[in-house]
């Protein structure tokens, strides 16, 4: 219809003069930038840190840290011990345990923890087995499992 022809354009004039507006407002910013770089040669800029990409198994593969006496005495000896997934090896641990906490594993060792029968009164039932990783860190590395 040619009688609404006109609305169309006008909603096109529209469109082009806040598309300007935009690319000028963005012109200005960078020229303002550029300008007090030129005035301060001094001026630092700070160079924003990237952090690494953790992967997601690695949320997967380690449960929780085990915490008893016996691992808080072995946390002296650069040793930690993680609950871990019935299904994790030695290799996605130590991946694991590297992304997460950035230090250098040295070594694993899997403990697998069997389920153990348990009653109360007259019902039975087992309690949950699970399998746990102790990891050896490179001397001088810390992880930090308690928040303080």
């Amino acid at each position: 219809m040619p009688l609404l022809d006109f609305l169309k354009k006008k909603k096109k004039i529209e469109k082009e003069k806040k598309s300007e507006k935009k690319s000028k407002k963005i012109k200005k910013e960078k020229g303002e930038i550029k300008k007090e770089v030129k005035k301060s040669p001094t001026l630092k800029v700070k160079k924003k840190k990237i952090k690494k990409k953790i992967p997601d198994f690695v949320f997967q593969v380690l449960k929780e840290p085990h915490i008893t006496e016996k691992a808080t005495d072995l946390a002296k000896r650069n040793q930690y011990v993680f609950k871990v997934l019935k299904d994790a090896n030695k290799n996605q641990i130590k991946t694991a345990v590297e992304a997460l906490y950035g230090v250098d594993v040295i070594s694993v060792n899997i403990i697998n923890v069997p389920r153990k029968k348990r009653r109360l009164g007259r019902i039975e039932g087992f309690r949950k087995g699970y399998k746990k990783a102790i990891v050896r860190i490179k001397e001088g590395q810390k992880i930090e499992i308690m928040p303080r």
